[in-house]
C-alpha cells in the first residue's frame, strides 16, 4: 500500500470526518478510499441506473402525437 502525506483545507477535512463517522471507518485513509470507490462506481457505471430505465419506460408508454410539419406546428420560421 502507498502512503502519502497530504495537505487538506478545513472544508475537505470536515467532509472526510463526516464520511468517516457515517460509514464507521477507522481513519481518514479509509474515508478517502470510500469516496474514490463511490466516484469510480458513479463515473464508470457500465449499465444504466434502474431509476433512469424506469423513467424511460414510463415515458415510452405515454401517447405520442404525429406532426407533419415541425416548424408550422411550433410556430417556427
Amino acid at each position: 500500500m502507498v502512503q502519502a502525506l497530504v495537505k487538506l483545507d478545513e472544508n475537505t477535512n470536515r467532509v472526510l470526518n463526516i464520511v468517516k463517522a457515517k460509514y464507521g471507518l477507522k481513519d481518514k485513509a479509509e474515508a478517502i478510499q470510500t469516496i474514490v470507490k463511490e466516484y469510480v462506481e458513479m463515473e464508470n457505471e457500465p449499465e444504466l441506473r434502474p431509476e433512469f430505465i424506469h423513467k424511460m419506460r414510463k415515458i415510452q408508454r405515454e401517447p405520442t402525437v404525429k406532426i407533419d410539419n415541425f416548424k408550422k406546428h411550433f410556430g417556427l420560421k
